[in-house]
């Protein structure tokens, strides 16, 4: 198969379109011809080595974690798919023509949902949905202060938090005010680029951070004496009388499933990109980082 792979950490050039051994399905898992992926800023961090400390990997490597695409073959084990299944879900090694997949990891792509469109969601939707209910452990009725509310994490935070009977409070640069208070589950605007404004908001039950840095520091401030901060932007961060968790997110086939239908019928909205050939991956990551473009994706 070709693959994307990175031999040593570094720049968006160290990545080479190259020729990498076909893997073979084992035990619980699943073999998928992928049509699609999307850059992630994790993919970006973990080929320029900023998180090798606590995700190292072993070099060569192959980046990528959402997948979409067609089952070819199933490991022993494996009754809740079938060979031609259109999948989406989160693996690794998802730059290439073929990848293996956890079948519980992934679910089907829902009828009418674009197979770019369903490349874009795993990652970003898991990670919003976790943010808010296991990272912030919001609950219904509590005031919630979700940070980067028009990222695509941001947005699925929104979504989770909402769902749940949150008040939401999206906090975004001054100048979104007007488009964030258009989003759909949102209660309440904040710019988070003015202090002042930071200052006099009322205590908050919880923050769902998907901004970290100074935000952070600023917003951790606001949240009410018993109150939790969840980030999904390592720190430190410390409040006292503020109780504080990082998320690592991790598969969820069921939320994925969910948030894909959710997309599909028009009820959210996570903003696509630029679509790049596999063999220009540098290229996609670079547009990626440069950011303003929603999920980049890139198809095979």
């Amino acid at each position: 198969m070709k693959a994307i792979l990175f031999d040593d950490y570094g720049p968006a050039s160290v990545l080479r379109y190259d020729d990498a051994p076909d893997p073979a399905p084992g035990e619980g898992e699943a073999l998928v011809r992928v049509a699609a992926t999307s850059v992630n800023p994790v993919d970006v961090k973990i080929r320029s080595g900023a998180v090798r400390d606590r995700m190292p990997v072993d070099l060569p490597s192959i980046p990528g974690v959402d997948v979409a695409g067609e089952v070819l073959a199933l490991g022993s084990g494996v009754t809740s798919l079938k060979v031609g299944d259109r999948v989406m879900g989160m693996a690794s090694g998802t730059y290439a023509e073929l990848c293996l997949v956890k079948a519980d990891a992934v679910t089907l792509v829902p009828e009418g949902l674009d197979v770019e469109d369903a490349a874009t969601l795993p990652l970003v939707t898991v990670t919003g949905y976790q943010l808010v209910r296991e990272s912030a452990k919001a609950q219904a009725g509590q005031r919630i202060l979700v940070t980067g509310a028009l990222g695509a994490v941001g947005r699925s935070a929104v979504f989770a938090a909402s769902g749940l009977g949150c008040h939401v409070i999206a906090g975004v640069r001054g100048r979104q005010s007007a488009e964030a208070a258009a989003l759909p589950g949102v209660d309440e605007v904040i710019a988070i680029d003015d202090d002042a404004a930071i200052a006099a908001l009322a205590p908050v039950d919880a923050v769902a951070d998907a901004v970290g840095g100074e935000v952070a520091t600023k917003t951790i401030r606001r949240v009410r004496e018993g109150g939790v901060f969840g980030t999904a932007v390592r720190g430190p961060y410390e409040q006292a009388g503020v109780e504080v968790n990082a998320l690592f997110a991790h598969a969820d086939a069921a939320t994925i499933r969910r948030y894909a239908e959710a997309v599909r019928d028009g009820v959210l909205t996570i903003p696509r990109g630029p679509s790049f050939l596999l063999r220009d991956a540098a290229v996609a990551q670079e547009a990626a980082t440069a950011g303003g473009t929603g999920k980049v994706v890139l198809t095979v």
